[in-house]
């Protein structure tokens, strides 16, 4: 009886620790993906990972709680989306259909490439948002003409396949490029990002992929409720401190993230 109960003691201090370590993980990794515009996937993914959740079930468990780190952002600065529903629809009509087929191919494909890939553009982001000292810190609207926005429309749809595929770092880019595109300040184009990528683009992809293998609920819960505060935690941040915090953060994670995908890449490649 006393070793049942020792057993019994064990297991449960176990998975109280183990519970209490996602939801910090999570929380802390969705702070700085809130102030950045992305980047949550570089600890909470592998977190998953490492603590026995398969593959595709801990990439659907991710998207699905980085909606909660969608709706806290959204959440606190929701007055700065006002001004770009259009750019907002365009991001949704266009990227979806990349999430979606992205999500659809994620079994058929070598992931280490991709992982290559991403990493490499994370790095040149990084290494681009440290050079360009002004880069996102004022807002301006650039008058773009036919062929800038084909050519945004179709790196969104490429956005969107890699985030049904990878999820790891797509948020960034989409940062990046609404700041490159449309002059946006890092708060506002991260406000957009919350919306579209965060949101629709992560729980369409979770739906997808949910698809391939059951997600554990328990884990789920703390995951969402941990994106959700550390979503709005973030925000609040952001909104306090300005862009430059923003730029500073944005730089960092998209270093990290490269650096994270270029290890796991050729870890994949030995």
């Amino acid at each position: 009886m006393p070793y049942l109960l020792t057993i019994l003691v064990n297991s449960f201090d176990s998975s109280l620790y183990k519970s209490f370590s996602i939801f910090l993980i999570s929380f802390f990794s969705n702070t700085f993906s809130a102030i950045s515009g992305g980047g949550a996937g570089l600890i909470q993914l592998p977190a998953l990972i490492l603590s026995g959740v398969p593959y595709y079930q801990a990439l659907a468990s991710h998207k699905l709680a980085t909606v909660a780190l969608g709706l806290g952002g959204s959440l606190r600065n929701y007055k700065t989306l006002k001004n770009d529903i259009g750019v907002a629809c365009q991001i949704l009509i266009f990227g979806l259909p990349g999430v979606i087929f992205g999500a659809s191919i994620v079994e058929f494909i070598s992931e280490q490439y991709l992982y290559l890939i991403l990493a490499i553009i994370s790095i040149l982001l990084a290494f681009y948002s440290f050079l360009k000292s002004d880069l996102g810190q004022s807002s301006w609207n650039n008058k773009l003409n036919l062929i800038h926005k084909i050519k945004f429309l179709i790196l969104i749809f490429i956005i969107g396949i890699l985030n049904g595929s990878i999820s790891s770092g797509t948020g960034l880019l989409v940062t990046m490029l609404l700041v490159k595109t449309y002059g946006m300040d890092f708060l506002r184009a991260i406000s957009l990002t919350f919306f579209t990528v965060g949101i629709f683009w992560n729980f369409t992809g979770a739906i997808f992929l949910s698809n391939i293998g059951s997600i554990h609920s328990n884990i789920l819960i703390l995951l969402i409720f941990g994106s959700f505060t550390g979503g709005y935690c973030g925000a609040h941040l952001s909104q306090l401190k300005g862009n430059k915090l923003i730029k500073k953060t944005f730089t960092i994670v998209c270093l990290l993230v490269g650096i994270s995908l270029f290890i796991k890449s050729i870890v994949s490649f030995i």
